[in-house]
């Protein structure tokens, strides 16, 4: 094994996986009337009864992970002489990331000779966990930790993550959607469709009339822009709304279906901002996928890691024109 792949909950990855796949897992909390909750085992959450009790009033609240939290996260690993590839939830939706960065430079002082890779998805659910997958391959291939990370970060560029969603005011009341005024006004049934953006934040790009035609826009949208389906396992989130994502994976399955569809239920901290009702599908596309517009796609080329060596570098080319 070249490095330890570690992840947070918001990964959204069913927890038999989690360990069928040697992944490291840290807890996000969540917290209702006070108490303190976390997801760690997903056999155990309840959907059903989490996104009733929202639609029903109850109000969820999360809080960000200290720097020391993921010290301490680390340590046990690091003692064990092992690097970290830790993929991160989005910086753009959250400070935890900022936090891994942090806690990563203090632990490294007292371990100079190990490595810790933060990959910052610019996603989450499983546009986060689809890459935490990704990363226990490269692992199991004996990658180095160095090309591993700078191969996850051209994954998380082409990761498109676009849902739609019952109701706005749960991104509006935690701060997650950057252009709420875009898309203000719901009458006649209008739905917002969204994305996350170049730098990882939540933005509303199109809207269409009925849940219906939402579902299909999403379909829409990925037989446009996939690449390769036939090579992919593709993520589909849902919160409280299974019959929408058995819908949707009909339709993805009409034209080009992919190898494989992983199909969740948003865990409670992510799920929380996102409502009941949020449906979300999350797949490889080209370069410059995030910034697509729902009309055409740009010619952006990939940022390419800069601390990466010389014979990385050259490698790095290689995997993107292949």
């Amino acid at each position: 094994m070249s490095f330890v792949v570690m992840t947070d909950t918001s990964s959204n990855l069913p927890t038999p996986l989690v360990r069928q796949r040697d992944l490291k897992e840290i807890a996000f909390n969540y917290y209702i009337n006070g108490q303190s909750y976390n997801c760690l085992d997903t056999t155990t959450f309840n959907g059903d009864e989490f996104y009733a009790s929202i639609r029903g009033g109850v109000g969820v609240t999360t809080s960000q992970i200290t720097p020391q939290h993921y010290m301490d996260f680390y340590e046990p690993f690091l003692k064990e002489g092992k690097d970290i590839i830790f993929v991160s939830m989005s910086s753009g939706i959250s400070g935890s990331c900022n936090s891994a960065h942090i806690g990563a430079r203090e632990i490294l002082e007292d371990y100079p000779g190990r490595r810790i890779e933060i990959v910052d998805t610019r996603g989450a659910s499983l546009g986060e966990g689809l890459i935490a997958l990704l990363a226990a391959d490269l692992r199991d291939e004996g990658i180095n930790t160095e090309l591993a990370a700078a191969r996850l970060r051209i994954a998380s560029e082409r990761m498109f993550n676009v849902f739609t969603v019952d109701d706005l005011m749960h991104l509006k009341r935690g701060g997650r959607l950057s252009n709420l005024s875009a898309m203000l006004g719901t009458v006649l049934q209008i739905k917002p469709i969204l994305k996350g953006n170049e730098e990882g934040k939540i933005v509303a790009f199109a809207k269409v009339r009925g849940r219906k035609q939402s579902i299909k826009t999403l379909a829409q949208m990925y037989d446009k822009l996939v690449v390769e389906p036939e090579k992919q396992t593709i993520g589909i989130a849902q919160a409280g709304c299974r019959e929408d994502a058995e819908m949707l994976i009909s339709l993805l399955k009409q034209n080009r279906p992919p190898k494989e569809i992983l199909t969740v239920e948003y865990e409670p901290v992510t799920g929380s901002h996102v409502g009941p009702g949020a449906l979300a599908l999350f797949f490889l596309s080209q370069e410059g996928v995030r910034s697509y517009n729902g009309e055409s796609m740009p010619n952006i080329l990939q940022q390419v890691v800069t601390r990466a060596s010389d014979t990385a570098s050259e490698a790095l080319n290689k995997f993107k024109r292949g």
